[in-house]
């Protein structure tokens, strides 16, 4: 039997922006009611919970859920003259989650929209990702990165994801890519997880079509009985986290992540 747990990310409302009205727990009764055995929340939309972790905790528990992972992201870890802003994020972002079982972080991808000193600016965020790994080693917090392909994203081609690999410190820092962003990087899926699956502890299942456009899981480019399948071929223990940023889920999230969680019992998880 599969190992695998599968978890909701809260972009789904968190890209509405100001749009979104609602409350952190209205985020948990959806996710639960939808299936999901946990939830992945970021700084932007953890809330008022940010310093109450044991309350956040509460709140899981009554929903029968768990933390999968909490998402640390500013304006991309490119610009020095942010470094001890960006640490002071990341250390109260450890603080967080080591508070949960099986703690996780996730870094958000390195972004630059200037477009300027893309490779400086790249080694500013390596540099920052090493340092928040041995800070969350030491208290027992696993510390990945998760490139993504918004606008002034450094971390899209295989290239660029060579690039980084070969300069994080394994020992401190591993991967948590998504499959979505991978393929509107440019990259093929399978070829991309493939290289790197000894070193991804963290999982994003979203799914785009060939012109990038979000769609549902299943409705785009992305093989997931594949992503799966491989997943397995390695006994992968960590969490599978669907995530939804089309256009229907804009009009109705709570129906978007009920299909994506259909979906992923469809295929056996």
């Amino acid at each position: 039997m599969s190992s695998i747990q599968v978890a909701c990310q809260t972009y789904t409302w968190e890209m509405l922006g100001t749009e979104w009205k609602g409350r952190v727990t209205d985020m948990l009764d959806w996710i639960a009611e939808a299936g999901y055995a946990g939830i992945e929340i970021t700084n932007t939309m953890v809330g008022e919970f940010y310093d109450h972790p044991k309350k956040f905790a509460g709140e899981l528990g009554r929903r029968n859920l768990k933390l999968a992972a909490f998402a640390y992201a500013t304006t991309g870890f490119t610009d020095p003259d942010r470094w001890d802003e960006d640490l002071a994020g990341a250390r109260r972002a450890v603080e967080f989650v080591r508070s949960f079982p099986e703690p996780r972080l996730g870094l958000g991808g390195a972004a630059d929209p200037s477009g300027k000193n893309g490779r400086a600016r790249l080694d500013q965020a390596i540099r920052f990702y090493n340092e928040v790994g041995r800070m969350g080693t030491d208290v027992g917090v696993s510390v990945n990165v998760h490139p993504h392909s918004h606008h002034g994203s450094l971390l899209e081609s295989a290239e660029a994801y060579a690039y980084l690999m070969d300069r994080l410190e394994a020992r401190y820092v591993s991967l948590g890519p998504d499959t979505g962003h991978i393929v509107r990087g440019g990259q093929d899926l399978m070829a991309c997880l493939g290289t790197y699956i000894s070193r991804i502890s963290h999982l994003h299942l979203k799914d785009a079509t060939a012109t990038g456009e979000w769609v549902a899981l299943g409705e785009g480019v992305c093989d997931f009985p594949a992503v799966l399948a491989l997943l397995e071929s390695v006994d992968y223990e960590g969490w599978i986290v669907g995530e939804e940023e089309s256009a229907e889920a804009r009009e109705d999230g709570l129906a978007a992540i009920r299909k994506n969680r259909a979906y992923l019992g469809a295929i056996g998880y």
